[in-house]
């Protein structure tokens, strides 16, 4: 049987704001050991949008070389975040300065609540959203796995909303499997998991539930060997991505033979000894 056709495993591309993108991946650029490695990673990980800590770039030529002279441009669009934000005012303050210094509508909004545990604070998290989008800014919204959070964001008009699987960097993959499902189910806007998968498998798990997108940093950037697990998360991507376009079988508890049942050569009936004789020999 002939491979099937590449355009009947066509997929859309996944739209946010005036971005449209064929990688459903999302890389970030912290916590490699050097600039270097960092653009050979975002290469093999086939992603098309890399995210940048906007108070962590170096714009002090004199202070030595920038993280953005590694970031080709022409081939990734930046999505600068507002990473290090504890409160909503600065969140917004952070992102003014992106849209100065990068040229982009774009932003992905954290307000985060606590420095130990790093989850976002809905409160200024929601604040920090309506100002940005009244602002004209295209926001993807880091958030947690609470659905309702999910729908507020939506209505504030966030361009996707982007549940944490689990704690940054902690590498646990998606917890909730679930409250991802429900915010499926009661948002329009695109899904994207942001944070806490730690390797392929958790990466292909998260997209089969149906979201649109993951975004990581860590899996990649601390693995024994960032080069090769960033081909193996964009491969777990797209899998991720054609599993759930494809529709796997209902789980089921006993086996479901695969072979069909019609045409099965009938059994033969062997001839029963009397009670108490003895078995023809060779028996």
């Amino acid at each position: 049987m002939e491979p099937q056709a590449t355009s009947e495993l066509f997929d859309q591309p996944l739209k946010l704001g005036a971005h449209a993108f064929t990688s459903r991946l999302f890389v970030g650029t912290g916590k490699y050991t050097s600039f270097e490695l960092m653009a050979r990673a975002l290469e093999l990980s086939g992603t098309q949008c890399v995210t940048v800590a906007v108070r962590r770039v170096n714009l002090d030529p004199r202070a030595g070389p920038s993280l953005l002279e590694h970031v080709d441009r022409a081939r990734y669009t930046l999505l600068p975040n507002t990473a290090g934000c504890f409160d909503a005012a600065t969140a917004v303050r952070t992102a003014e300065l992106a849209r100065e210094l990068l040229g982009t509508r774009l932003v992905k909004l954290e307000v985060l609540g606590d420095k130990q545990t790093l989850l976002p604070d809905p409160i200024g998290t929601l604040e920090a959203t309506k100002e940005l989008v009244q602002q004209g800014f295209d926001v993807l919204v880091y958030t947690s796995d609470d659905p309702r959070l999910a729908c507020h964001l939506e209505e504030a008009g966030a361009t996707a909303v982007m549940p944490a699987g689990s704690p940054i960097g902690s590498g646990q993959g998606v917890l909730n499997p679930n409250a991802i499902r429900i915010i499926l189910e009661l948002v329009q806007v695109p899904v994207i998991v942001d944070a806490g998968v730690g390797t392929a498998s958790d990466v292909a798990l998260a997209m089969e539930l149906g979201i649109q997108g993951v975004l990581l940093n860590s899996g990649i950037a601390l693995a024994q060997d960032p080069l090769r697990m960033a081909a193996a998360m964009r491969d777990a991507c797209s899998a991720g991505r054609q599993a759930f376009l494809a529709g796997r079988i209902p789980k089921r508890l006993y086996a479901h033979a695969s072979s069909p049942e019609g045409g099965l050569i009938a059994p033969v009936a062997r001839p029963r000894s009397p009670a108490g004789a003895a078995a023809p020999a060779g028996e």
